[in-house]
């Protein structure tokens, strides 16, 4: 007769033959780092319950898969636990101000081997946001890094970075246009104004462009020196946008394979150094110049800090719909070590981390839920409970 931990390990093996669509990995955590990234690193206040405004569309249809009703604003977003505050503050934010929050529908993309697991990190989004509309997708970080090259920062390394460059394969085919947010974003006005923006022509991606901006710094002189290189925005005034907020079609990211042609521009880099910046450069090589110009307001970037200095920023000129502090400066680490910038008292009224609600009987709960191996699922995010 096996021993009980060894038969959970093969059932766990049993379920993922079984169910192979939706199984792709079987991970196996210490007891004592489980609980201590759940319990003693990430607990939030639940959210308010948020409910649709007059005039938003009727109830999901059930007659589509969950995230196939065609009535729903679609938001991607990676979820991991170095930046899990930041993206519950930034969903809070969205629903917050959204006049429609029962019709918005998250994707979240988890690391495969993320510290916390993703069936910890689902648990604790849906305990915080108990009637969230919200799918969980498991990155593989295989498909990407072989494909990475060092950068000027190694957080730019991390392979999440790159986990929208595959939305248009991991998300279902039945969602043809998303949203993607990065976790440091605040968004302070309805969401569905940004969804209904429309991307003319070709155009495959809107994002807020800065047509001042020095382009030439994003890539490096060995880049310019090469004509055959360079060419590529010949027929093109290319301009710099933020990946951080944009609007994508993935009929036409998938019709194109803008995912291949992407990687190709990864693989050069790998044998001959054309840029600096992790995983901007490639989708300015590939959309800069033909890029869906979104007003400024939906990026006002660079919170986060000067990158050299760590100098405060201030906003832009204008209105504001999105704050982002992109940057080295995180507004919740700052928060924590009392040094925060003036704007970061923006991004405050939306976080929902509390520290002093651990108690030591969800400890030993939650100690007893996670003993033992578990299969990690793709699909709706009671799948994952």
């Amino acid at each position: 007769m096996l021993p009980p931990r060894l038969n959970v390990v093969v059932l766990s093996l049993f379920l993922c033959l079984l169910f192979r669509p939706f199984c792709f990995a079987i991970r196996s955590f210490p007891t004592s780092a489980v609980t201590a990234a759940a319990n003693g690193l990430f607990h939030f206040i639940e959210a308010p319950e948020y409910r649709n405004g007059a005039g938003c569309p009727g109830s999901i249809n059930w007659a589509f898969s969950l995230s196939c009703d065609p009535s729903l604003v679609h938001i991607a977003m990676t979820l991991d636990s170095g930046y899990l505050r930041g993206s519950i503050a930034a969903v809070h934010s969205v629903l917050r101000h959204s006049s429609c929050p029962e019709n918005v529908f998250f994707h979240f993309i988890s690391a495969e081997f993320d510290p916390v697991s993703p069936r910890v990190l689902t648990r604790l989004v849906r305990s915080t946001f108990p009637s969230l509309n919200f799918k969980v997708y498991i990155f593989r970080e295989d498909k990407v890094i072989n494909l990475i090259s060092s950068s000027i920062r190694q957080a730019l390394e991390n392979p999440l970075n790159y986990a929208r460059n595959y939305l248009g394969d991991m998300l279902d085919p039945c969602v043809d246009r998303v949203i993607y947010l990065d976790s440091d974003v605040i968004v302070v006005d309805d969401i569905h104004k940004l969804w209904n923006m429309s991307l003319t022509g070709t155009r495959v991606i809107g994002a807020p462009e800065y047509c001042h901006a020095n382009f030439t710094k994003y890539f490096t002189d060995e880049f310019w020196s090469d004509p055959s290189l360079a060419r590529v925005f010949s027929s093109r005034r290319p301009c710099y946008f933020n990946t951080g907020v944009m609007i994508m079609d993935l009929v036409k990211w998938r019709e194109g394979d803008y995912k291949k042609k992407i990687e190709a521009w990864m693989q050069l880099q790998k044998s001959k150094r054309i840029y600096e910046l992790g995983s901007l450069p490639p989708f300015l090589l590939v959309f800069g110049g033909n890029v869906e110009a979104v007003d400024h307001r939906w990026n006002q970037h660079g919170l986060g800090g000067d990158n050299l200095n760590g100098v405060c920023r201030s906003l832009h000129p204008g209105p504001v719909s999105l704050l982002h502090w992109s940057g080295k400066g995180k507004p919740w680490v700052r928060l924590d070590e009392n040094n925060p910038c003036p704007l970061d008292s923006l991004w405050k009224p939306y976080d929902l981390y509390k520290p002093h609600l651990v108690h030591h009987h969800n400890r030993a709960k939650e100690e007893q839920n996670w003993s033992f191996s578990s299969s990690i699922l793709v699909g709706h995010a009671h799948d994952l409970l």
